[in-house]
């Protein structure tokens, strides 16, 4: 598999590769705006002059011939927001040519891209009543722009209900004309939806578009749409499971979709004109569930469009990847947007009942509420693996519950698919396997129990030739413990694109989330081949944690209007949680006993109520990025692909990023490391006069000092900085460690302003 790939965060059974003749390719092609000749009256009409003397200059005649008569047909995209140049259908020749031209940059091949909730609203403390929903009136005013697969308008999610007539002025987006979706799909919720194909269409001239429009056939835009800033929908479940009142975490924001994923492929250009245009309409974050693995940032779509998005002030939160649980698989590891990874919800789906009086919370999501009442409970040592479904079916098991042994040597899913083959009454797995409940369905009537409850009841259905059991099915329990955890395919970091900024930033709810989704597609199956469509599904990855975070900054933009986007950064990760509901750190299902490290998981939970209020922000400003790719060792037109302008110097480069997070990589080969950061701190307390000491929790084998230990502020807004130096003696059993730095505010101030500290191998990524 080519390595240079979007990934978009929920797993899809495809990858489409696409080529045109090969006398020619698709390119992206940065150009250097401020060089334009004055003769043309816009960057479009000099990128196509440029195109057409590249054709002139081509040695292919029978190119030349084909694209003398129309060069626009080379053409396949002219950006002016997020990058400064065009993508066009070229050959190597031609290619040359554009290289050779005046205000050329850089170019690259277009590259594939691969596809990375009711109660968790409650779950993250959102309350009308108090907290940061009371204070941005639920996001009123926001903007939010969705980079996916479309959305389906008729869903009760967007409806306009209770939505305010007034359309904030900045936008400029419409909603776009095409297959089975007009303008009256779009409403006083979704305001804007477009769509992006002419990427797909370059790579493969033949092929027709099945949905030419908007509108969603794959079911993953509807469903982070819907969690960025869904409507209130009455009655919302996954068949029985989960049911309640659907909503959005921004409920009151504003939605816009722009398609860039399709089923006949995805691309890196159209990805990066839905961006441009979203940047162009006026959103005020853009949440995109998808990411570029291996790829440096001045040839990441993302990373160069998110430059120029948050010059304009506007956030783009993206998803960390599912390529967990190794280290180093993150990607979106760009410093400056938010890095989303995925977390577990306390929340689980039904139960056992004995027919000795004991009932036993466990997890099932079989889509019927299937009659599994007072069925005889088996345990015979014949059929307990439950591997075979022709073992299985030579038993009478139409009204018996069968016991499946938890065994090494067979995995759940292997069970599953052997009680789904056989057809069995109904079936119980003993299992705390993190794959089978985060992301597995389930086609045979069967509930998964924890393997300590596992002896009473083998125990039982030994003891007891007249045993019974029933599955209850569609009921659903939350509060239960320990939660949240670390999704086990959420991806770590460090990034490989630069690790020397720790990533992902914070951890948002991802497995088992329910969303609106499309009604016209499989949401579940029943044995093997009936499947069942459903208005809302519960889905897991990244691409679902990420429009939690999304809807979560749009209501700090909407209560903090003056923020910038490092500001929202900042105060999400450091008013972020890292312990569960039992006080206790949060656990790793990738590594199960494991607390999860910053790298795995970030800071920690999201908390949006402590986030309205952080007390301190860790700002930083275009430049300061710049300082950081100038101190990477880039190139000039490296660094200008990403940019865009020549305004930007490399004067004072410098690794130290003003980042609300620490993370010193050392070498295996040294037995000691001493790292120095510089972090300034802005007072964003009401109070205005606040005092913070620090309070230091020391990676193990090293030492963490702080300077000055207290930080005194007079007003608000004022500027503090300090210095943090890590002292590190390498323990050869330690891979990688953490700590971390809290500002503590106080008199009576109810501030504390965590900041993660890693220490980790640099050979990891």
């Amino acid at each position: 598999m080519e390595h240079h790939k979007l990934i978009l965060l929920m797993t899809v059974p495809w990858l489409l590769l696409f080529t045109t003749a090969q006398s020619s390719k698709t390119y992206i092609v940065h150009m250097d705006k401020s060089l334009m000749p004055q003769v043309y009256a816009s960057h479009s009409d000099w990128y196509e002059s440029t195109i057409r003397y590249s054709i002139k200059l081509s040695t292919i005649s029978d190119h030349l011939t084909t694209n003398s008569n129309n060069n626009n047909n080379n053409l396949v995209y002219t950006y002016d927001e997020a990058m400064h140049g065009f993508t066009a259908v070229l050959s190597l020749d031609e290619l040359e040519a554009i290289k050779n031209t005046h205000g050329f940059v850089a170019a690259y091949p277009d590259r594939f891209v691969t596809v990375d909730t009711t109660h968790t609203f409650e779950y993250l403390s959102l309350d009308p009543s108090y907290g940061l929903w009371k204070a941005s009136n639920l996001g009123d005013g926001a903007i939010v722009g969705v980079i996916d697969s479309g959305v389906w308008p008729e869903s009760e999610s967007f409806k306009d209900d209770g939505m305010t007539k007034n359309i904030p002025s900045k936008w400029r987006g419409t909603c776009e004309l095409g297959q089975d979706f007009n303008a009256s799909n779009c409403n006083l919720k979704l305001i804007g939806a477009r769509y992006f194909n002419k990427g797909v269409i370059a790579a493969n001239p033949n092929i027709t578009i099945s949905m030419n429009s908007a509108r969603d056939t794959m079911g993953h835009g509807t469903h982070t749409s819907s969690t960025v800033g869904g409507n209130y929908v009455g009655g919302a479940s996954f068949f029985g499971y989960a049911e309640g009142v659907a909503r959005g975490i921004a409920p009151r924001a504003r939605l816009a979709m722009y398609k860039v994923l399709w089923d006949e492929g995805r691309l890196a250009s159209d990805v990066l004109a839905g961006m441009d245009q979203a940047i162009s309409d006026g959103v005020d974050i853009i949440s995109i569930s998808m990411g570029f693995d291996n790829v440096t940032l001045y040839e990441d779509p993302i990373a160069i469009a998110s430059f120029a998005a948050m010059e304009k002030g506007v956030l783009v939160s993206s998803s960390a990847g599912n390529a967990g649980p190794d280290l180093g698989t993150l990607h979106n590891g760009i410093p400056w947007v938010l890095t989303v990874a995925a977390g577990t919800i306390d929340r689980t789906f039904g139960s056992l009942e004995l027919g000795n009086g004991i009932t036993v919370i466990g997890w099932t999501l079989f889509p019927a509420n299937a009659v599994v009442y007072d069925f005889n409970l088996v345990y015979n040592r014949t059929i307990s693996s439950c591997d075979s479904a022709q073992k299985l079916s030579q038993m009478d098991t139409e009204f018996v519950i069968v016991i499946c042994d938890n065994l090494k040597s067979v995995s759940v899913i292997d069970q599953l698919r052997a009680t789904t083959k056989a057809s069995v009454g109904g079936a119980i797995f003993i299992s705390e396997d993190p794959v089978l409940i985060e992301v597995v369905s389930v086609p045979v009537p069967s509930i998964v129990i924890n393997p300590k409850d596992a002896p009473r009841i083998i125990k039982y259905a030994k003891r007891d030739p007249m045993a019974t059991a029933s599955i209850k099915f569609q009921q659903t329990f939350v509060g239960t413990k320990p939660a949240p955890a670390a999704a086990f395919y959420t991806s770590r970091g460090p990034s490989p694109s630069y690790p020397g900024v720790l990533k992902p930033d914070v951890m948002a709810p991802g497995s088992r989330v329910l969303a609106a989704f499309i009604p016209n597609a499989p949401a579940a199956r029943i044995g093997e081949n009936v499947y069942l469509p459903s208005a809302y599904k519960l889905l897991s990855g990244t691409s679902m944690a990420c429009p939690h975070a999304s809807g979560v900054a749009a209501l700090l933009k909407a209560a903090h209007p003056e923020w910038s986007p490092a500001a929202i950064r900042s105060a999400m990760v450091t008013t972020a949680n890292p312990l569960d509901n039992t006080k206790h750190p949060i656990g790793d299902n990738g590594n199960l006993g494991q607390d999860a490290s910053p790298l795995v998981m970030g800071a920690g939970q999201i908390d949006p109520n402590k986030a309205l209020d952080p007390g301190l922000v860790y700002d930083a400003s275009p430049q300061d990025y710049v300082n950081l790719l100038c101190a990477m060792g880039y190139t000039h037109k490296q660094i200008l692909t990403i940019t865009r302008s020549k305004s930007y110097t490399c004067a004072n480069p410098s690794l130290d990023l003003n980042y609300p997070s620490f993370i010193a990589l050392y070498n295996k080969k040294s037995r000691t490391m001493v790292k120095k950061f510089r972090r300034t701190v802005t007072n964003v307390g009401d109070h205005g006069e606040a005092t913070y000491k620090a309070v230091v929790t020391h990676p193990r084998g090293s030492v963490v000092t702080v300077s000055p230990m207290t930080l005194l502020f007079g007003h608000k807004n004022e500027n503090q900085s300090y210095v943090v130096t890590i002292n590190y003696t390498r323990n050869k059993k330690e891979n990688v460690s953490f700590g971390e730095l809290i500002w503590v505010e106080e008199g009576g101030g109810a501030h504390r302003v965590r900041s993660p500290i890693v220490v980790a191998p640099s050979g990891i990524v």
